[in-house]
């Protein structure tokens, strides 16, 4: 399917883009690869990695804010994923009208670029944060998840489709717990803070995260939401998992901050079917006669929910141990 097409990603020099350019190049012929962020070191250090694929890589210096920008890059693209956002919660809290101009104004920037150019699909990167969100960040990104979905209504007769794909924290990823716990092990402590004991989360990796996306990018009729049925663990066993013996030393939780994370509420069970590896949440207004559901799966029942705490997959101790020996750790 992306054989010979060229592909943008927005924020494409975080960890995700890397990785997905990564998972294209390996399984893909693709004729371009568009990388669009704002930090002009991260595309200089990308383009290194890259070095082999120099053919094949072009980096543009750009915000989603610029509208204009966007446009430009936009020009001969068949298929976007829009991962650039603002994303850590405190930040977000104190900085509310950068994270509304990038996640939601940039938001609505991509669609329109997307609506006024050739491309066909566009997959944008949510998070559990925007279900039921009690932060900034998770409101934005409602909004954004909104605007996307219903971007779908303003596609008329044109050949392209916007989706969602959902996920949490990725493993190891910068900034989460568990580089956290890895410097400290490393130091030689011998407790860990724990916010709240009760803490669950999902494990996610990268790589699964990339090949979400590359689902729907095949499968999206216009307005789905994707997320992937994966395991679940308590917080204290990821504690346990990295320095065995240790002393949990609870500090509570942050401002913003859930027990648990969930990714299709009792509100959403009523448009969403259940297949062999993931759920997939259809909107409740059907524009086009584009918009199709998968019958290959099944109508979750009424009242179901998914979240961290009534996950029926878990992780034991042991395996946590043998899923973080298989992480990079970016740093802090």
């Amino acid at each position: 399917m992306l054989s010979d097409k060229t592909i943008l990603i927005t924020g494409g020099t975080g960890s995700f883009g890397k990785c997905f350019t990564r998972y294209i190049l390996a399984h893909y012929h693709p004729k371009k690869i568009i990388i669009y962020s704002r930090d002009e070191y991260k595309q200089f250090v990308m383009s290194g990695e890259f070095r082999e694929h120099a053919d094949k890589m072009r980096f543009f210096i750009g915000d989603v804010r610029d509208k204009e920008r966007l446009a430009r890059a936009f020009e001969g693209v068949d298929y976007v994923v829009h991962a650039a956002a603002l994303k850590q919660v405190p930040s977000c809290e104190y900085n509310p009208n950068e994270a509304i101009k990038t996640n939601i104004h940039g938001a609505q920037n991509v669609i329109d670029a997307a609506l006024d150019t050739a491309v066909k699909k566009v997959v944008a990167l949510s998070t559990d944060k925007a279900v039921n969100p009690v932060n900034l960040y998770g409101g934005t990104k409602l909004v954004s998840d909104k605007l996307f979905i219903a971007a779908n209504a303003y596609a008329g007769s044109k050949d392209i489709n916007f989706s969602i794909v959902r996920y949490g924290n990725v493993a190891g990823s910068r900034g989460s717990i568990i580089p956290i716990y890895h410097r400290l092990a490393a130091e030689g402590r011998n407790e860990l803070p724990v916010t709240d004991v009760r803490m669950t989360r999902f494990w996610i990796s990268l790589n699964q995260g990339v090949e979400l996306v590359i689902k729907a990018l095949e499968e999206a009729t216009g307005g789905e939401t994707f997320i992937s049925k994966i395991p679940s663990f308590k917080i204290t066993d990821l504690a346990e998992a990295m320095l065995p013996g240790c002393r949990i030393c609870p500090v509570g939780i942050r401002p913003g901050e859930k027990l648990h994370e969930i990714m299709v509420t009792v509100e959403d069970s009523m448009t969403t079917y259940e297949y062999d590896k993931h759920f997939i949440v259809y909107p409740q207004v059907v524009w086009n006669e584009k918009q199709q559901i998968n019958t290959s799966g099944r109508k979750v029942a009424d009242g179901f929910s998914y979240s961290s705490d009534n996950n029926m997959d878990w992780l034991t101790v042991e395996r946590i141990r043998e899923l973080i020996s298989t992480l990079e750790f970016e740093g802090n």
